[in-house]
Parts: structure tokens; C-alpha cells; sequence
């Protein structure tokens, strides 16, 4: 690699590194979201399955 090609390769880094990074961020934060829905959903379904036997 020559000294030449660097500013090319953080180039790439910076714009291809922070979309990236912040990507994985947002799928953390929403998967723990998604999962709390999933078990509120799971938790209403019965209610609703308990409240239709009586």
C-alpha cells in the first residue's frame, strides 16, 4: 500500500464506518423494544383467552 491510497481508505472508512456502526446501534436498541411488544402482545393474548372463558 502506498502513502498515496491512505486518504482513500479512511475515506471509505468514514463513509462507509459510521453508517455501519450507527446501524447496529439502532438494531440493539430496537430488538430490546420488539422484544418488550412480543411479551406485552404474549401477556394481552391470554388475558383476552381468560377474559373469553368466563
Amino acid at each position: 500500500m502506498l502513502f498515496s491510497e491512505t486518504p482513500e481508505w479512511i475515506s471509505i472508512i468514514g463513509n462507509f464506518g459510521f453508517p455501519i456502526s450507527i446501524t447496529i446501534y439502532l438494531f440493539i436498541r430496537f430488538e430490546k423494544k420488539i422484544e418488550n411488544l412480543e411479551t406485552s402482545i404474549k401477556h394481552l393474548t391470554e388475558v383476552i383467552k381468560d377474559l373469553r372463558r368466563d
